[in-house]
């Protein structure tokens, strides 16, 4: 059966959890606050976040001006197509489905290494972690086919989950002052805290806490009145995550003291568990009990994630299919208008990225997860550049907008981000995967190597329905 997703699923909030299970509250906090905090400006790290979060937003408003004229689950695709041609816009899907399915597999690593320990602490039983791996992806693949509002229902219960524990945290340590050296605003945001140290580091972790936030447009033809749902869920996602990350991660900070943070947070990587960075404070606010809720909270977190990644990229399989630039056969819809053959085909690519590992024996976390995260960081920011550019043509050529500040002004300002972003990206990958030069270099080499390879394949088939150039 073929046809369109399922119309008129989706409200504001519906779309909001989808992308905040995509940048897994948790998992962010958990994972890149510590290593930010670290290696990169130390107390100055808040600050990280919050130029992130006004370089996306800057981005969002040319991306929000765009999805008013066009309306589908290919988004980057069909954004970047208007503006820079098929061709350029068939590349950019095959970056987009890429970088979904590594990010997706990356965080299969962290999430059955998670499991793994949990399962061993409580039971004493150790199951590897690609078992654990290997069973979610059954679950992920039956909740992706049971429809679009089932998933959002699931995500909601985890997403709450972790927002209301993290943020509890953060607003007793605010009214409460602060930590040993108090609030230490100046300490997290002052020009000179946020400069210090390697503030490019810093700013690279911040944003790839924000990877996932552009799924928005992805369910625009599953929302209701995409044409204002979209849009605001854009904003408010971008706004929500920004204010989360940034005082949170304040909070941290201010709990361990400015002058000890840098060394607390290096203490807890060279320790091995990263986490300890964050679990120690928030569990002497509340107790004990916070070191067994929370480490669950973070396999919830992923969890959640691995299930919103899933319905990004079925959904981009199911546009290309639906464009001609893959097989007919993903298009196919079951009676919850899920594509659930697209589903099927993102869960074969799952246990291909992940097997591998398992089979070399390799650490999921130090290999699995580290390597492919970073590739989907610089895939996505490369789609971001692409699609401020596109935004500005598009809008050049056609006059379908005309108001300089969301067409042009707010696209060319976050297209100098973001660039200024990918070549951080790029100078420090070394430092973000945890490998080696060589290793960093075949991996950032994949994503130009798979956008040649998509903008090849628009030249060898005819899309049923072409993008308009």
């Amino acid at each position: 059966m073929a046809g369109r997703l399922k119309p008129n699923s989706l409200g504001v909030l519906g779309i909001l959890f989808f992308v905040l299970s995509a940048q897994g509250p948790l998992t962010g906090i958990a994972g890149a606050v510590p290593i930010a905090i670290a290696i990169g400006n130390g107390a100055g790290a808040p600050a990280a976040y919050l130029a992130a979060g006004f370089v996306v937003l800057l981005f969002s408003v040319g991306f929000v001006a765009m999805g008013r004229h066009v309306v589908d689950a290919g988004a980057f695709y069909a954004y970047i197509g208007k503006g820079l041609g098929r061709s350029t816009g068939s590349g950019s899907a095959a970056v987009a489905l890429f970088s979904y399915c590594v990010v997706q597999a990356c965080m299969y690593g962290l999430y059955g290494s998670i499991m793994s320990g949990l399962v061993e602490r409580y039971t004493g039983a150790h199951v590897a972690w690609w078992v654990w791996a290997l069973v979610t992806m059954v679950i992920v693949q039956v909740l992706g086919a049971s429809g679009i509002e089932m998933g959002a229902k699931i995500l909601a219960v985890f997403v709450l989950a972790e927002f209301s524990v993290l943020i509890v945290f953060a607003l007793v340590m605010l009214f409460k002052g602060g930590g040993p050296e108090g609030l230490g605003l100046a300490d997290s945001f002052s020009p000179s805290a946020a400069l210090q140290g390697a503030p490019g580091v810093a700013l690279m972790f911040a944003v790839a806490s924000m990877f996932g936030f552009e799924a928005t447009a992805i369910y625009g033809e599953e929302a209701r009145e995409p044409r204002k749902t979209v849009p605001r869920a854009t904003y408010l996602s971008v706004v929500v995550v920004t204010g989360f990350f940034a005082v949170t991660s304040w909070m941290l900070v201010s709990a361990h003291g400015a002058s000890h943070a840098t060394a607390d947070a290096g203490k807890a990587l060279e320790s091995g568990d990263a986490a300890a960075f964050v679990f120690a404070p928030i569990a002497a606010q509340f107790g004990g009990w916070v070191n067994d809720v929370l480490p669950i909270l973070l396999a919830t977190s992923l969890f959640a994630g691995l299930l919103a990644f899933h319905n990004s990229a079925n959904r981009y399989m199911f546009s290309l299919g639906r464009e001609g630039l893959l097989p007919q056969g993903l298009t196919a819809i079951n009676r919850r208008h899920s594509p659930w053959v697209a589903g099927t085909v993102q869960t074969v690519i799952a246990v291909l990225l992940v097997m591998p590992f398992a089979v070399l024996g390799k650490d999921p976390v130090l290999t699995l997860f580290s390597w492919f995260s970073g590739v989907a960081v610089l895939g996505i920011m490369l789609l971001y550049f692409l699609t401020s550019v596109s935004v500005i043509v598009y809008f050049r050529r056609s006059r379908a907008d005309t108001r300089p500040w969301n067409t042009l002004i707010a696209p060319v300002l976050g297209a100098l981000g973001i660039a200024g972003a990918i070549w951080l990206i790029i100078a420090n990958f070394t430092t973000l995967i945890g490998g080696d030069q060589t290793t960093a270099i075949w991996l950032q080499v994949t994503v130009p190597v798979v956008l040649i390879l998509g903008v090849a394949a628009a030249r060898l088939t005819r899309p049923r329905a072409e993008i308009s150039d």
